[in-house]
Parts: C-alpha cells; sequence; structure tokens
C-alpha cells in the first residue's frame, strides 16, 4: 500500500455547532502538532491526553483515532533522528528514507485531520466518516508492518461499544434455497467482472442488471422477522449502490461478495448469521445515513436501523450552495457560542449553557415518558408491543439529544435501551415461534430486569449531568444489556461452535 498524504481531509457531514467541546483534547492535539512540527518529539504525553479526555467525554471514535496515533508516533518520529543519518548516505538509501518522509507526513495530516474533526463537535462525523476512518487505517497499516495481527475494521469504529442484536437466516425448501443460490452465484461473476471492464454503457447496464438479479434474491432470501440478516443484507445492498457514486464501487462487490459466501453456509444450515458480519452490514448500511441524514423515501431503512440500535436525523434536502451558505452559518455560530455564550463543565466536556438547558428539558420528558410506557408495559397481563415501542422511542429520543451535545456515554446507553425495547416489542408481537429451537432463541424476550437496571443506570447518570457533574462511563451498563440482548449468551458464530464478542 503506498501512502499518500494531502493536506485537507475530506470531511462528509454538516458541523454542529451546538455540539460540546472537549478544550483539553484540543489543546493536546494543538500541542502535539507544534511539538511535531518544532522539535519532532514529545508528542507521546499529548496524545495521551487527548485519548483520555475523549474518552471521558464519551466521544470514543475520536478516543481510539488518538489511540492509534499515539501508537504509530514512534514509528513516525523515528524520521526525525534517522534524517541526517540518510541524508549522508549514499543514493540506495533514498525510498528507504523517502517512505519515513511518507509516514512522517501520514502521520501529521492524520493528526491534522483529527484535531479539525474535533472542531465541528460532529459525533457520528468522528465515529462513521470514511476519510476519518481512511486515515486511521493508513496508520494501521504502518503500525502491521512491526506489530503482526494488529487490523482496523470501518464496523469497528462506526459502532464501537454499541451492543448488536443477533440476526437469523430463516430455513428455507433445499430446492428452493439452492435454486436461489445459483442464481445469486450466476448474477455475481458478471458483478465483479465489471470492474475490470473499459466503463462502458454496455458493461455498466451488464452489472446493473447483475447487481440487481441479487438484490431479488436477497429478497426472496428473507423472512418477516425483524432480525432476519437477509432483510438487513438486502437494504445495506440498495444503499451501498446509491453511494457508489460517492464513495467507490469496491464495497458494494466487496459486500455482494461476503454474501455470497454466507448463502453457502445457510444453504448447509447455518441458522444465525456471523456477529462479525452483522456488524460490518450495520456499519454500512448507517453510514450515508449516519452522515446525511434520511429523507422520507428511507423510512423503511430508518426503521430497520431503529430495530437493530441505530438512529439519525432527517434530512432536509438542498443545494450545494445552500449547504455550503449553512457550513459558513455554522461556522459563525461556532465562534459567536465561543465567544459570548456560557459553558457548563461537565468533567472533560464544556457544552453550550443554552444547549444544556435544553438537553435537561428533553431529558426530562424523555425519561417520564420512558417510565410511563415501561409501568404500563409491566402492568398488563397481556403484553403490549404497542407500549415496548414508544418506550424505545422515548430512549431514542433522549439519546439523540445526547449525541447532539457531545453526551456520548448517554447517548450510548440510551440507544442501547432503545435497542432492547425495540426487540422487546418484537418478541411481544411473535404470532408464533420460529422455524428452528436456535433461532427462537435468538429472539426470545429480554430479561424485564436486565431493561430496568438499565433504565435506573441511565437515570442516575441524568442526575449527575444535571448536577453539573460529569457523566460516569456507561461501558458496564451496556455491556450487561447487550448480554441480554444476545440471549445472555454468546452465541455460535459458525456450525464448528466459534464464537464472538457481544460488543468490541
Amino acid at each position: 500500500m503506498s501512502l499518500r498524504s494531502t493536506s485537507v481531509v475530506r470531511f462528509e457531514a454538516l458541523p454542529n455547532p451546538r455540539g460540546g467541546r472537549v478544550p483539553h483534547a484540543r489543546d493536546a492535539l494543538a500541542e502535539a502538532l507544534y511539538a511535531l512540527d518544532t522539535d519532532g518529539g514529545h508528542v507521546a504525553t499529548p496524545l495521551r491526553h487527548a485519548a483520555n479526555a475523549l474518552r471521558e467525554a464519551g466521544w470514543l471514535g475520536a478516543a481510539r483515532f488518538a489511540d492509534t496515533l499515539l501508537l504509530a508516533s514512534p514509528f513516525a518520529l523515528s524520521v526525525i533522528g534517522s534524517a541526517a543519518v540518510h541524508s549522508a548516505q549514499p543514493s540506495r538509501h533514498a525510498p528507504e528514507g523517502d517512505s519515513d518522509q511518507a509516514v512522517r507526513a501520514l502521520f501529521r495530516d492524520a493528526l491534522a485531520d483529527l484535531a479539525a474533526a474535533l472542531d465541528r463537535h460532529n459525533l457520528r462525523e468522528l465515529s462513521c466518516s470514511p476519510a476519518l476512518y481512511a486515515r486511521q487505517h493508513s496508520l494501521v497499516v504502518v503500525l502491521g508492518r512491526h506489530m503482526p495481527g494488529i487490523s482496523l475494521a470501518y464496523e469497528d469504529v462506526a459502532l464501537q461499544g454499541r451492543p448488536i442484536a443477533p440476526a437469523t437466516l430463516h430455513a428455507l425448501p433445499a430446492h428452493k434455497l439452492a435454486q436461489i443460490r445459483a442464481r445469486y452465484e450466476s448474477a455475481l461473476l458478471p458483478a465483479l467482472k465489471a470492474r475490470h471492464s473499459s466503463g462502458s454503457r454496455a458493461a455498466a447496464a451488464l452489472a446493473d442488471a447483475a447487481f440487481d438479479e441479487m438484490d431479488v434474491c436477497l429478497a426472496e432470501l428473507a423472512s418477516p422477522d425483524p432480525y432476519d440478516y437477509w432483510r438487513l443484507a438486502a437494504a445495506c445492498g440498495r444503499a451501498l449502490r446509491r453511494g457508489a457514486v460517492s464513495w467507490g464501487d469496491e464495497d458494494v462487490r466487496r459486500f455482494y461478495a461476503r454474501c455470497n459466501l454466507l448463502l453457502a453456509d445457510h444453504a448447509h444450515g447455518l441458522r444465525v448469521a456471523p456477529q462479525s458480519l452483522v456488524r460490518a452490514t450495520l456499519a454500512l448500511l448507517w453510514r450515508d445515513y449516519a452522515l446525511f441524514g434520511a429523507a422520507a423515501e428511507d423510512t423503511d431503512d430508518v426503521e430497520l436501523l431503529r430495530d437493530h440500535g441505530l438512529t439519525v436525523d432527517w434530512h432536509i434536502a438542498g443545494t450545494q450552495a445552500s449547504e455550503v451558505l449553512w457550513e459558513a452559518g455554522a461556522a459563525q455560530a461556532d465562534a459567536t457560542a465561543s465567544g459570548v455564550a456560557p459553558t457548563r463543565e461537565l468533567g472533560a466536556l464544556a457544552v453550550n449553557a443554552n444547549a444544556y438547558e435544553d438537553f435537561l428539558q428533553t431529558a426530562d420528558a424523555s425519561m417520564a415518558a420512558l417510565s410511563a410506557h415501561a409501568e404500563a408495559w409491566s402492568a398488563r397481563t397481556q403484553r403490549d408491543a404497542a407500549q415496548a415501542v414508544l418506550a424505545a422511542d422515548a430512549s431514542y429520543g433522549l439519546g439523540a439529544a445526547a449525541w447532539a451535545i457531545g453526551l456520548g456515554h448517554v447517548g450510548l446507553l440510551a440507544d442501547a435501551l432503545g435497542l432492547a425495547w425495540r426487540r422487546t416489542a418484537h418478541a411481544a408481537g411473535q404470532s408464533g415461534p420460529l422455524d428452528l429451537p436456535l433461532a427462537a432463541n435468538v429472539t426470545s424476550a429480554l430479561d424485564a430486569a436486565a431493561v430496568e437496571r438499565a433504565g435506573e443506570s441511565l437515570r442516575a447518570m441524568l442526575h449527575k449531568i444535571a448536577a453539573g457533574v460529569a457523566q460516569p462511563d456507561a461501558a458496564s451498563a451496556v455491556r450487561a444489556l447487550a448480554a441480554s440482548i444476545a440471549g445472555a449468551a454468546a452465541l455460535p458464530e459458525r456450525p464448528d461452535g466459534a464464537q464472538s464478542d457481544l460488543l468490541r
């Protein structure tokens, strides 16, 4: 892999002028940049401080980026000490020196990009930006030369700390499954070959027809189960094809090829999709919606994402010129808020005082609604799925408000609780058992006590925030809820019984 450096990162989402700040992290990154540009050293300490501050604020995607920079810093800084040696050596050492300089340039650009991204206060962008992920992944490639086995997938960043609901594979008659598999494989080959075509209109039409056929196959594989993997895959495939203009078609082809491998396992009796593939599919489906928001025609995808614990904002369509004006207005609002408006310090996080008061009002209303619907759910002998859906909506509303203001730990727990209530609603609304015992265990009702404990943990966090105290780390509460969501036991990822983590 060649290391290329660009001075300006391409940000995908709009900035969030009312979002929180992590001043200690921003100052630490500025200190690291200054040290790198002046004496080429002493960056480890400020990077460690930045990572700790971001982690305390719940900005987990940014904290992971800072951790990666910290790990990569020795290899970038080694260039400084060896520069004089390289300059005195014969020309046969030039390629190695050029490579070292490329590593240093990559490191500096990644450091500057993270600092610039923090100034935009958009937590979804920090987690889901392909540009920021590409920077971080390039650093991991450098690390991999010295630390074999290290890797970083997009979903590791986009879904960090989030519980993932198991996804089922519906049993189909063997002859029908064989027919679908044959059609899918026949369509996959021309779709993959189109990458190497001359780009002619005829080749593009052939590839589109092949992808259309595979989409039909995915739809035929899906069952009514809201947690059927093929339903998720069909939505992801459509989203990836729409986004190919922006991101290229590599993810599209890789995804459809992975589905072909899973289809083979499905034909051999697999009834629960691999957790790693579910994570990757969810992250790719969520990517564009997290960055750009959703429109009215995206309602089905939005509901599917909410079934899996992910929310999006509704996007108001505009022109490129209007988005430029929005960027300028957001920058002005950000400057005004920083210079005039009072702030509240919540540990490492600094928030606009007006946004803080608005959040507290939203939190009060959301928790009141959540409690009311949870009590109504518990009081009835005949479980009402509608009450569970409303409880999930209240949790998601609170989570969205928390993400907007920068309260990452609150947002993570609120979204996990929303996922728990959505699964509870679907379990209550089931008309009958699924076709196989393993699948039935996957979609069984959650432990009511676990959901109640998570709600109490969320309430306690909000009480601390209202008192002006830093939000506590929600990892343990989210992990406990994740165990309940996954059936309180790790599920087999492959027929051989290999298991996957509930959280990564």
